[in-house]
């Protein structure tokens, strides 16, 4: 069993204040059927990186996805 630290649990909050914030964000696409994917996608993207217990990949995976957020929805 991995052995979670003080670090795991505000990374957890982190990754879960950038979700809410890509949900937030993808409300300005205009096209429903767009905004729905576009959901999904952050979605299974927030699921498949959910077994990742590594603090530093966790920390640069939420460096990647805040530039990512930037740079499609300003």
């Amino acid at each position: 069993m991995q052995r979670l630290t003080l670090k795991h649990f505000i990374l957890k909050q982190r990754v879960l204040d950038l979700y809410r914030h890509a949900i937030r964000s993808s409300r300005s696409i205009q096209d429903p059927q767009a905004r729905k994917e576009t959901m999904l996608f952050v979605r299974s993207e927030f699921e498949r990186h959910r077994a990742i217990y590594d603090v530093a990949l966790i920390e640069d995976k939420i460096a990647v996805g805040r530039r990512e957020f930037r740079r499609y929805f300003p």
